[in-house]
């Protein structure tokens, strides 16, 4: 948020933040970050009642989630939320959270998790100025149409947090945006993180030089053909597209297999490639479109995905990266990562705590978001910086 505003706009009720177990680290940086932020503004201005309260030590509200025996739970908060603007933070895909069930150990599901969050919001008894949900990924976020006769989880999942109270559902890089037609009269802020990944890019491939005779942009399917067109037009980049050719007569885990990836798009040969996605599932299919972009000479193939889920471990990682497959892989800390892959040489860390306590800092100031959704001049600065 813009600091000569700040007399002009400020908070529309005292900050709360409640970071579930799934999201204690992200929650600890982005209160560090707050805390800093703000410290910095008030020696700028004079402490008055209208200010009362708005520098603290920590912004973090103390909740319990505990279990009984038989794995059924409920939210308790051991701090009044009265009155505050309060953002509960969910990791719903972080899988190394777990809880005892008739003495077993039970890792906790996308289920678990946002019957957690529902907790806590019940546990708030509508005391809350404002309650905002703050869901990286989006809960069952890749079944948000129906085809058939199939439930339409994250549409309901959305109504069920809007009819409790909930005013604001901030998320990154959203699946299907369009989901947000199920809530229309409740607010849906869908976040980008392209500034963030070019920075940690830049950072990590310093020798990298970005024009169109030596790099190029890559969709690995005509779903995020936005993703990659906004990124090509930003940086003058030429851009490529697979689109999957499936069998529709079979079904494997749920879906129709790929039976191959076609490319269309200019000569790759020779160039550095930046491949696109919202997320790292399998690696299955992103790693095919390395595979077949090395096939036809690409040079170095770097991997940019908002969340890195790698659901069946990171040995297909390691193999492509010791043949040369791909030379670096970007994911966020929006997800959990486990220590083995951020140990990976090939690994690189995107971190957005300070993106998202920038983003919650300017909402509970209820002012315009328009300069985080639109970040093409400060990109235009990074490029300028980095050539």
């Amino acid at each position: 948020m813009n600091p000569s505003h700040f007399l002009e706009n400020l908070p529309v009720a005292p900050l709360k933040l409640a970071a579930l177990d799934s999201v204690t680290a992200l929650g600890k940086s982005i209160d560090k970050q707050i805390v800093s932020s703000r410290k910095q503004k008030l020696k700028k201005y004079p402490k008055t009642l209208s200010t009362s309260g708005y520098e603290q030590s920590t912004y973090l509200a103390k909740f319990e989630l505990p279990r009984f025996g038989t794995g059924e739970a409920k939210g308790s908060l051991l701090e009044s939320v009265r009155g505050t603007d309060l953002f509960i933070l969910s990791d719903v895909v972080n899988y190394n959270i777990s809880y005892s069930i008739y003495g077993k150990e039970n890792h906790k599901s996308p289920d678990d998790h946002f019957q957690d969050l529902k907790r806590i919001i019940g546990a708030c008894s509508g005391h809350p100025h404002r309650i905002n949900v703050i869901m990286p990924f989006l809960y069952e976020s890749r079944q948000h149409r129906r085809n058939n006769l199939e439930s339409l989880d994250c549409a309901l999942a959305l109504q069920e947090l809007s009819k409790m109270g909930v005013k604001n559902i901030i998320t990154f890089d959203a699946h299907d945006p369009k989901v947000q037609n199920a809530i229309p009269l409740c607010g849906f802020d869908n976040f980008f993180t392209t500034l963030q990944f070019l920075r940690s890019f830049f950072d990590a491939v310093k020798n990298a030089i970005v024009d169109s005779e030596h790099m190029m942009i890559i969709s690995p399917d005509e779903g995020g053909m936005n993703r990659a067109v906004y990124y090509a037009t930003v940086l003058g980049l030429d851009i490529g597209m697979f689109y999957k050719r499936r069998d529709y007569s079979t079904i494997v885990n749920g879906k129709n297999p790929i039976v191959a990836h076609e490319f269309l798009g200019n000569s790759v040969k020779g160039k550095d490639v930046f491949i696109l996605d919202d997320m790292i599932a399998s690696g299955e299919s992103i790693l095919d479109v390395a595979s077949e972009l090395k096939k036809r000479n690409a040079h170095n193939i770097y991997i940019a995905a908002t969340y890195g889920l790698f659901t069946e471990g990171l040995e297909k990682f390691d193999d492509a990266f010791q043949k040369g497959l791909i030379s670096q892989i970007f994911t966020t800390n929006l997800t959990y990562q486990s220590p083995e892959l951020l140990s990976k040489p090939y690994y690189s860390c995107v971190d957005l705590s300070k993106y998202i306590a920038l983003i919650i800092d300017t909402i509970n100031h209820d002012t315009s978001v328009t300069d985080i959704t639109n970040p093409t001049a400060k990109i235009q600065k990074l490029l300028q910086k980095h050539k």
